[in-house]
């Protein structure tokens, strides 16, 4: 069995809608109303919620978007790139791992509703890392980019958003 087929079966990963795969590692007891949030939010949520994430270089993870910010934490494997394109259209991208002299960041935030996607850096291998969210993360505020309607709103960033989206 392999580092990937260890690690999906070892930390019991299943696979993820935006790509790669994940398992709930921590939800807060603790909740915050729902009336204490803007109107984007529906429901409580608990305060902070984390998760692995593995993702391979077969795949990617697909532009989407969340009501929080989330936090990406590097453990193994290549760096991977995070991809972005804030409320305004402007692009930007992190390198994610332990190769601080080039720029990389061994962990990093993406601010809330930016749409993101994310890439393994080197062929053949794996990005294992964790993320957390806080708000807690609950998945009526989660948003799969479709290929079209993100072009539609950012067409400068149009190669990007090709590669890096399904459907």
């Amino acid at each position: 069995m392999g580092t990937i087929e260890k690690l999906i079966t070892r930390f019991d990963l299943q696979e993820h809608p935006e790509g790669g795969y994940f398992k709930e590692t921590y939800r807060s007891e603790g909740t915050i109303p729902e009336a204490v949030f803007p109107d984007v939010f529906e429901g409580s949520r608990n305060y902070c919620t984390g998760i692995y994430f593995l993702l391979t270089s077969d795949t990617f993870s697909a532009f989407h978007r969340i009501r929080q910010d989330e936090m990406w934490h590097f453990y193994q494997g290549s760096p991977l790139t995070i991809h972005m394109i804030s409320p305004d259209g402007t692009y930007s991208k992190q390198v994610v791992g332990l190769d601080f002299e080039n720029g990389a960041l061994p962990q990093f935030t993406v601010p809330k509703e930016y749409w993101f996607a994310a890439e393994v850096n080197q062929p053949d291998s794996y990005s294992f890392v964790g993320c957390t969210v806080s708000p807690g993360f609950d998945f009526r505020d989660f948003e799969l980019a479709t290929k079209e309607n993100l072009i539609n709103l950012f067409p400068e960033h149009k190669e990007v958003i090709t590669r890096l989206t399904r459907g």
